[in-house]
């Protein structure tokens, strides 16, 4: 019994951090991996969709409508944001990094000063399970096993839509699609605000499990960027491997030394991989396949 306990607790760690590499850093994938935008404001959407998340969810709404709401609002921010500042600034790398980092400051500040230093938070639904001695949080399984849902979404709509279809080519080919009649503006805008709702719903999912603090995003930050550019520039091909890599280390780490040591070894892999393999997992992968 204790041998399996020890497997369940080791799987645990292991899916949970899966779970939350893949969730924070797929809006992040999309709009620095896919459209070249650095965006330093990743964590401010994550924020905002966990603050809807907890407004809408005390009102009494059903929890994943609340998250729904925060993914939506946070995803309307983001065609806002790309509208007015983004569009100006594509194959601009430098710039975009000092507009999105003050986008971020504002954001923060606004709603320190709007909302004040925390917010009330909600509690984590769906209690605990009991395996051996130790307990777990149940909601952390439905993020496992939202993490796995999220991927194959993302697979089927980039690869099996039109719109999927469309995105990829307006984002690596702009001029050819234009060309052929594509409204290149509107699938970037889409495609950012695409990535935006979903930084607001990895705020959604987390925020239960969260202290709702203006400042909460930075906690994503750093894992999202590890693990996209660990990932490479195809995010379906890199993401899920660079998230499952990445997790090993920091659930291992966390482990044995604590969580200041899963942090070292998470920058520790990025940079070993951008000395070895520049081009990140996808590259490498599919340079085997050929």
């Amino acid at each position: 019994m204790e041998l399996i306990a020890t497997a369940f607790a080791m799987a645990y760690q292991f899916g949970d951090a899966f779970a939350f590499l893949v969730i924070s850093c797929a809006g992040l994938a999309i709009i620095f991996g896919m459209m070249g935008i650095i965006n330093l404001a990743h964590g401010e959407f994550i924020m905002c969709g966990a603050y809807v998340t907890a407004s809408t969810a005390r009102m009494g709404f059903p929890l994943p409508v609340a998250i729904l709401c925060g993914a939506l609002v946070a995803g309307i921010v983001g065609m806002i944001v790309e509208r007015t500042v983004v569009r100006h600034l594509y194959h601009r790398p430098l710039d975009s990094i000092i507009a999105t980092w003050g986008i971020s400051l504002i954001a923060t500040q606004g709603v320190l000063i709007v909302l004040g230093s925390t917010m009330q938070g909600i509690g984590t639904p769906l209690g605990s399970i009991e395996v051996g001695e130790r307990s777990y949080s149940a909601y952390r399984l439905v993020l496992m096993g939202a993490a796995v849902a999220l991927l194959s979404g993302l697979y089927l709509l980039f690869y099996h839509t039109r719109f999927g279809v469309i995105a990829r080519a307006t984002i690596q080919r702009p001029q050819m699609a234009q060309a052929l009649g594509v409204d290149t503006r509107r699938i970037y805008g889409l495609t950012f605000g695409l990535g935006a709702a979903l930084a607001g719903l990895a705020g959604g999912l987390y925020a239960p499990t969260m202290t709702m603090v203006p400042t909460m995003g930075a906690t994503f930050i750093v894992e999202s960027f590890v693990t996209v550019v660990v990932g490479g520039a195809d995010i379906f091909v890199g993401a899920a491997p660079a998230a499952a890599i990445l997790a090993v280390i920091r659930a291992a780490l966390t482990a044995w030394y604590g969580q200041l040591f899963g942090q070292i070894g998470l920058l520790l892999a990025v940079i070993i991989v951008i000395r070895v393999m520049p081009g990140g997992l996808s590259a490498w992968i599919k340079r085997t396949r050929q």
